[in-house]
């Protein structure tokens, strides 16, 4: 009988451990749902700093891109209406540059707004370059239907209104030409225009072109390669580019003192010459973005995917040291160092804002292992195992700090550090009778 009393509370005793087994991994599974509100949280703080950002370059100019100069011809084409009537109608055509050269000297700064900052810059924009020949014949369009007299040379800036706050001048032939404003339709509406002169006899010579002007932008400055063979060049004081667009520079040199870079382009996509419509030139821009080293909102994003993996892995360690060692925690014990570790990530987005991910990381995931330490190894009335539960919480802190700054070989960090983790589970639980 005895015996009989024996086997059946032996049978509970393991039984209950596996039930709370159970009820440990579904309350670990609980408490990933608040870590989904700090995410949530992540987001809409980011959206916040892109308020911030779109405040301050809506206001100082935002980021910009360059397209041309190139030179805009009208000519008359005779047609016909629906009655058969004779009509002259005027219609445009477009020339691009044989060469195209343009430097930039970007001077940036950095504005803020509340803890968020951004970056605007002034820039000193030259443009020079040729045409080596005008190439009308391709048009198609008889000589005198040309309305060379009504000859401009458009050049487009995106945010023209508060990127140029001086005159912008066409060095042409020997004259400085203003620009002025140009009403018309397609990708080059907003386009400034400078009428030039040409006659029978410069056609076939090589015009040249330079232009020089001021400009304020932020975020980014991209030029659109219009001309057939493109030179981009552009150096700054800032020491973190983001090299964008169609192609990365021929050249680059990024130090702590700024950056240089040159890019060579053939246009192979846009015809030289062209009738009655506009390209869009800006597939083939280029350029710079000017980024503030702020990935601390990524980041903590980031680390919230592997919450539940930090979460599991830290009951775990609970599990088996009160089963090996026969310390009982509650499952109310459970929670609440589940708690703190759900805390964590709202202590690391929060300093993160001011200190940078890095040091805010190491102060939040310090405290959370302190209090964990501290609250466990009352409980258990431990010294000795409380400090195993702060090596086991460092050693996971540090594994997805590592995961996370390594992104390229997060996949593989990941799959090595659990297998890794799941061998050392297995082998301390050999001994357990569940």
């Amino acid at each position: 009988m005895e015996n009989q009393i024996n086997t059946v509370s032996g049978l509970f005793d393991k039984g209950k451990l596996f039930l709370k087994s159970v009820f440990i991994f579904i309350m670990a599974l609980g408490l990933f749902i608040p870590t989904q509100f700090t995410r949530e949280l992540v987001r809409e703080r980011k959206e916040r700093q892109m308020e911030a950002i779109n405040d301050i370059s809506g206001k100082w100019g935002s980021s910009q891109v360059l397209t041309g100069p190139i030179l805009k011809v009208p000519y008359q084409e005779n047609t016909r209406d629906e009655r058969g009537v004779p009509l002259i109608v005027k219609r445009t055509a477009y020339f691009m540059p044989d060469k195209l050269d343009i430097k930039a000297e970007i001077d940036p700064e950095v504005r803020k707004r509340g803890i968020y900052e951004v970056v605007v810059y002034r820039s000193k924009i030259r443009a020079t370059g040729n045409f080596k020949e005008i190439r009308w014949k391709e048009l198609g369009v008889p000589a005198e239907n040309i309305l060379w007299a009504d000859a401009q040379v458009v050049f487009h800036v995106s945010d023209v209104l508060r990127g140029v706050n001086e005159d912008l001048f066409l060095n042409w032939a020997g004259k400085k030409i203003p620009f002025g404003p140009q009403a018309q339709l397609g990708e080059l509406k907003d386009a400034l225009s400078a009428p030039v002169t040409l006659t029978a006899d410069s056609l076939n010579e090589p015009l040249e072109f330079d232009m020089q002007f001021n400009l304020n932008g932020s975020g980014s400055l991209l030029v659109s390669a219009g001309g057939r063979e493109n030179s981009i060049d552009m150096r700054s004081g800032w020491t973190s580019p983001k090299f964008t667009g169609v192609k990365l520079p021929d050249e680059r040199k990024v130090s702590d003192s700024g950056f240089t870079a040159n890019w060579k382009h053939m246009n192979r996509t846009v015809p030289l010459v062209w009738k009655d419509k506009t390209y869009d030139l800006s597939p083939s821009a280029l350029g710079t973005e000017l980024i503030v080293s702020v990935d601390g909102y990524d980041k903590t994003e980031r680390s919230i995917k592997y919450a539940l993996l930090c979460i599991v892995l830290t009951f775990a360690a609970f599990f088996l040291i009160e089963s090996i060692y026969k310390k009982p925690l509650h499952l109310v014990q459970y929670a609440l160092a589940g708690l703190a570790l759900v805390l964590f990530y709202t202590l690391l987005l929060s300093l993160s804002e001011y200190l940078g991910f890095n040091l805010a990381y190491g102060i939040a995931a310090f405290s959370t292992i302190g209090l964990v330490t501290w609250f466990v190894g009352g409980v258990m009335k431990s010294g000795r195992l409380g400090l195993f539960i702060a090596m086991v919480l460092a050693v996971v802190y540090s594994y997805i700090f590592t995961i996370i700054q390594m992104q390229d070989f997060a996949l593989l960090m990941g799959s090595v550090g659990l297998f890794l983790a799941l061998a050392v589970i297995m082998y301390f639980s050999r001994k357990i009778q569940w």
